[in-house]
């Protein structure tokens, strides 16, 4: 899987600790060799919910088939 700089990609788990859901989409910021990624998660509003470093394991590219949805950042 190639991800480059400004991809969005697709979150492959749970993050608890930041209320972010497998499915929920992120903008690479940064890359890092060999297998890492900066990853920043925002809300409607544009505000940050989250700038992560992942590994690229953790997230996928997005597809032509995904169906993207909405959730609050309060939803369980």
């Amino acid at each position: 899987m190639t991800i480059k700089l400004l991809d969005t990609v697709v979150l492959d788990k749970d993050i608890p600790e930041h209320n972010l859901k497998k499915g929920d989409l992120g903008a690479v910021v940064e890359l890092y060799e060999p297998d890492g990624l900066e990853v920043e998660f925002v809300l409607g509003s544009g505000k940050t919910k989250a700038l992560l470093t992942l590994k690229t394991s953790d997230v996928r590219s997005m597809s032509e088939t995904d169906i993207l949805s909405v959730r609050s950042e309060n939803a369980a």
